[in-house]
């Protein structure tokens, strides 16, 4: 029988890993209504921007903006990813609760996106996690490409592992495990977290899976009875990679909420005040977005 908890946590990213790689535009206005529009659904845990060069993510270069127009609500953690010591003086002048720092498995893909190497990323981060830290706030990892690159193909465990232990040593309070591309199948996860729990602390840890070959909520599953209990996911299913050739979005966070929802996993979402949020979004980028119950939206 199947491991399942009472409840899960889901980290929404849809506002920054969602968005991120969008061309069309979404005007300010209309990101401060999906943050509270999400927070109003039950989301507790919502990524909302990246302090980043405007240069680097333009449709980012208003996450001060942003930050300033959301209304806060008790009990909710608002996160942005932050690159550098500027983007971090940034996330504390907006009163960020959670910074998330970033880097990959492979030496290709970390080049390709934040133009340095893996080992290089970490020594940059390890003062930023120090200094956010005594600063009070919480600090995510993510190590994306854990389980195959889109530049090297596949990508060993003990690698994704080594990378995942020098943040969490660095003092990171979490870390997410990205399938960036959507590669990982359930068996793989099994194997990946069945070696994580002999080398980490897996209740550190988050997943972070794509469904671009339809597999994540099956991943989803063998990650819950691995002892997994948080999950990001991305409203509407926003969301893919500029590094990744061929991605497509993030789990939508609609889709994941229903599996649980009809399993007897907690997770304290209201779906249909998510479709809303969803749906505000949706119109401003001009499409349908890919989530499967967004689409549907059948009640039973």
């Amino acid at each position: 029988m199947m491991k399942l908890p009472e409840a899960i946590e889901v980290v929404e990213v849809g506002p920054r890993d969602g968005l991120q790689n969008e061309k069309t535009r979404v005007p300010t206005a209309a990101k401060i209504a999906l943050v509270d529009g999400l927070a109003a659904a039950g989301l507790r845990r919502i990524e909302v921007s990246s302090f980043v060069r405007p240069d680097t993510i333009p449709q980012l270069d208003d996450a001060d903006a942003v930050f300033a127009g959301i209304t806060r609500r008790p009990g909710v953690r608002y996160s942005a990813l932050v690159p550098n010591e500027i983007g971090l003086d940034r996330a504390l002048l907006a009163g960020v609760d959670e910074i998330s720092v970033f880097t990959g498995v492979t030496d290709s893909f970390v080049r390709a996106n934040i133009r340095m190497s893996v080992e290089d990323s970490l020594r940059r981060f390890a003062p930023l996690v120090a200094r956010a830290l005594d600063a009070g706030l919480l600090v995510r990892g993510y190590v994306s490409v854990a389980f195959g690159c889109p530049y090297d193909g596949e990508v060993a465990i003990g690698r994704a592992l080594d990378v995942t232990a020098s943040l969490i040593d660095m003092g990171c309070t979490e870390v997410s495990i990205g399938d960036t591309i959507g590669v990982a199948t359930p068996g793989q996860v099994a194997r990946w977290l069945d070696e994580a729990r002999r080398r980490l602390d897996t209740t550190r840890l988050a997943m972070h899976f794509h469904d671009t070959r339809g597999t994540a909520l099956a991943n989803v599953l063998v990650a819950l009875d691995a002892g997994i209990v948080v999950f990001d996911s991305a409203a509407g299913g926003l969301g893919g990679c500029p590094y990744a050739p061929g991605a497509s979005g993030n789990l939508a966070t609609e889709d994941l909420v229903w599996a649980m929802s009809g399993s007897g996993v907690a997770t304290g979402i209201d779906i249909d005040a998510l479709c809303v949020a969803s749906r505000g979004v949706a119109e401003h980028l001009g499409r349908e977005l890919p989530g499967r119950y967004l689409d549907s939206c059948r009640k039973y």
